[in-house]
Order: structure tokens, then sequence, then C-alpha cells
């Protein structure tokens, strides 16, 4: 007979653990079944050796930028081999930890590949042998492949995605990447400070397009100051397979075009839901990702999604958040989604972290709003830091001040961000920001000056019209 379980995940990655963690907090009796390795893409494949990495070149343009300040290291060296042995130890850490946390919670661990069939039975694909067990609940986790574009000549020549790039045996003389999001412009920070030549190639009109225009604006030119070509408004038609790497062939937006040389090509242009699980259930659909309401259950009774095959926010931490709710929504404990306040943070040199709308999509959604911002070239950890590219940028409801988006560019902002997130999570105003003592020096002081800004603005109004 199958062994029963409470709840099973199927996939082991951010939305999954921590769904089955909560699950057993819960008090119920859990298992995940995962392909791969516990983690999913975002500890294995991801976020977490790209930061590593993106650490280890922090650190070469921290020794750089040192000679200007009178502190002299020698010539400076460094090994792919060794910094590819931190990035393993770390990932190897970390699943260590999750391991952990599954025999705490006595969570079985089913290693192999989970098919959701009808009445809630799961069939587990492994090397030499398939298994069987039956789940009350299923929480399908499953995450996301890079899309790979139908590029003519892109089948000829060698390339790697974000899944395999950390794989490369030595630093590239040069290299090209298709996409300017998120996941393109990490690993330009990445190869330009390793001494790779960087061309990325992006086919909206500025990199990070879904941010605001101004943190685009600015990571363009810090990127080119690193010595990166940027082609924005740029499509590639072909690439063709040369003596020494690739011939890249693109056109812009005039039609004009020009050839791009590299040895390593990134194929960076987005993430599409892996759906091989369900491929036998009849699950609605929203495009291509499962349909699901705001307390993760799909159409099917008992199937609940959350992660990457859901869409909307592609990140690690919603996932978590939506897996918590969707087991405890399969305990028995009713709970909801709320998307109101998510945070999005870019690890580039400098970071960029956002939570909320921009301007724009403020004022595209009919809202009466105005913005404020502060340069860092004003902050005086910034400048002790010799970080001064960047801002903190309010936007706030006209009428009653209330915050409704932020974004940050400078050092540490995607730790500082939570501050941003929780004002705004809390309904908090301009004025109750400007009110709140900040310490100094701190690069959180610019939310600071920036509410500030605005209430001493609004004060001078306020005396003018008396």
């Amino acid at each position: 007979m199958n062994k029963t379980y409470d709840i099973v995940v199927i996939g082991g990655g951010p939305g999954g653990y921590v769904s089955a963690i909560q699950g057993a907090e819960n008090g119920k009796k859990v298992a995940v079944i995962e392909a791969n390795f516990l983690g999913g893409t975002c500890l294995n494949r991801g976020c977490i050796p790209s930061k590593t990495l993106l650490k280890h070149a922090e650190i070469i343009e921290s020794i750089e930028k040192a000679k200007s300040w009178g502190i002299e290291t020698g010539k400076l060296s460094f090994s792919l081999e060794k910094m590819k042995r931190r990035k393993d130890d770390v990932i190897q850490r970390l699943r260590n930890g999750i391991a952990f946390l599954m025999k705490k919670g006595k969570i079985d661990v089913y290693e192999g590949f989970g098919m959701l069939e009808e009445g809630n039975q799961i069939k587990i694909l492994q090397e030499e042998k398939e298994e069987w067990i039956q789940a009350h609940n299923v929480i399908i986790a499953t995450g996301s492949t890079p899309v790979v574009p139908p590029i003519p000549g892109l089948d000829d020549v060698h390339f790697d995605t974000s899944d395999t790039i950390f794989d490369l045996s030595h630093i590239p003389e040069s290299i090209t990447i298709i996409g300017g999001g998120v996941i393109g412009v990490e690993f330009a920070c990445i190869f330009s400070s390793l001494k790779s030549l960087v061309t990325i190639v992006e086919m909206s009109d500025r990199l990070i397009p879904s941010e605001d225009p101004e943190a685009s604006k600015l990571l363009e030119k810090v990127l080119k100051k690193k010595g990166v070509q940027v082609l924005v408004s740029t499509k590639v038609e072909k690439v063709n397979k040369t003596g020494n790497g690739t011939s890249i062939v693109c056109t812009d937006n005039s039609g004009k075009e020009r050839t791009v040389e590299t040895e390593s090509l990134l194929i960076s242009v987005g993430r599409r839901p892996n759906l091989s699980a369900v491929s036998n259930r009849p699950l609605d659909m929203n495009g291509p990702y499962i349909k699901v309401n705001n307390k993760m259950e799909t159409n099917v009774q008992n199937v609940y999604a959350v992660g990457d095959v859901i869409g909307g926010y592609q990140l690690a931490h919603v996932a978590s958040a939506e897996g918590i709710v969707a087991a405890n929504n399969a305990s028995g404990t009713a709970d909801q989604i709320d998307y109101k306040v998510v945070p999005r943070c870019i690890y580039t040199l400098p970071e960029i972290a956002s939570v909320g709308m921009t301007e724009a999509q403020a004022i595209q959604k009919g809202l009466s709003v105005r913005s404020e911002k502060f340069d860092l070239i004003g902050n005086g950890k910034a400048l002790a830091l010799g970080e001064t590219e960047g801002f903190t940028k309010l936007v706030y409801e006209e009428k009653y001040g209330e915050i409704i988006g932020v974004t940050m560019v400078g050092p540490h902002v995607t730790e500082i961000i939570s501050e941003a997130s929780a004002f705004m999570f809390l309904e908090g105003t301009i004025e109750e920001a400007a009110k709140m003592i900040h310490p100094h020096p701190t690069v959180t002081e610019t939310f600071f000056e920036a509410a500030l800004r605005v209430r001493n603005e609004q004060n001078k109004s306020i005396q003018q019209q008396l």
C-alpha cells in the first residue's frame, strides 16, 4: 500500500522547502519530492552562487579603489578555481542546513521526479525504479527554467544560461549577455570585475526596464564606466560560430546592423514555468502559468501551487511567502497572500532596491502622486565609503502623504529597503518618516532626508498661503 501524507510538496526550492517546513510546524505529516538538490534554483544555480561571486567582484573593485586612498596591495591577482570552490562551499553548507531542517521536522525527502496523477497520487520516477505515494494535499513548487529564444544559429554555437554559467572553466576574455534584465546586469558586474570585456544586448530602450527609469539610467552610466558595452533598443538577428567563439549579428531600432564578436555567450532573457509535474492534470492556466487564488489554491481540490509556476513575482522570497500560505491552508488554517509590499533587489555594484510602484506606474493607475529624490553625493556615509553613485527616491500619495513606492540605488540598499517596506506595510506617511530619528552617519538617512525635504517644502507652501 502506498505511503500516505497530509501534505506532499513537489519541488524543493524556496517555495517548496519553506511550505514543507510550515506544514510540519502545523503538525502535519509532510513529504518533499526533489529531482536535483534541495534549495532549488535560488540556492544551487541562482541567488546564492551569484551573490557569492558578486561579493568577490565587490572586493576586487574595493582593492582597486583603495590605491587612490593610499592603500597599496601590490599586483592584484585572482583565481576562478578558488572562487568557485568558495561558492560551492557556501552552497553545500546551505544544502546541509535545509537537510537538517527536513530531519528536524520529520519531513520525508524523496529524490526523484514527481508527477501528480489522478486522486492526488504521486508517481516518483527515480533512476532505477518507480515509487508511488498518496497525498491528502499537494503543493506544486516546481519552479522554472531559463528561456532560450529561437535565435537563428543558436543551435550551432555554445552558449550558457544562468543555470550553467557557474560551470565555466576559465574567465573568458569577452562575454556577451543577451538580456539586460536583473540577471543579465548582475552577471555583467561579475564578469567586468573579473576583467572580461562585457557586452549587454537588450531589446528594450533601457536596462532593467521594469524599474525606475532614473535607476536604469544610472546603472547604464556606471556599467559603461566599468568598460561594459551597453546596446539597448537592439535585437539579436542571428549568431554564427567562429574559430574563437561566436559572432552575434544585431540591429538597432533604426535598422542599422552591427556585429559583436565574443568568446562566451550568456542567454538571459527570462524564465518559463516548469509544468512537467502536472502535465497529466486538468489545471486551469493563466497564460503559461498555473492559475491560483489568493489562498494559492488551484481549480483542483486540495492542489496548491506556489512560486515561479504561478508567474507574478519570480522572486525567492515571494515563493516562500506563497509557500507558507499554501501550507497553512493545506493544514486547515485559513490564510491569504498579501502582495501589497514586495521588495525587489538587484545586486549590481552599486545595488538597486525598490518596493511598491514607480512614479510612472502610479500615474498610469490614475493616482495623484509626487516624488522626492535625495542623491547620495549629499550623504556623509556614502562619501566616507567612496560610493556616491546613487539616490533614494520616495513616491507618495499627494493628499495624505502615504508612501506608495521607494527606489534606492547605492551601497547596502538591498538591506535598507526593508525599512521602506515596513513603512509601506504599515501605511506610513512622509510626515512619519520625517519625524523618525535615524542614526548618523548611515546610508539609511537618505530615506529620512528625502521625507524631510518634502515636509519642509509642504510647510513653506502652507506659510506662503497664510
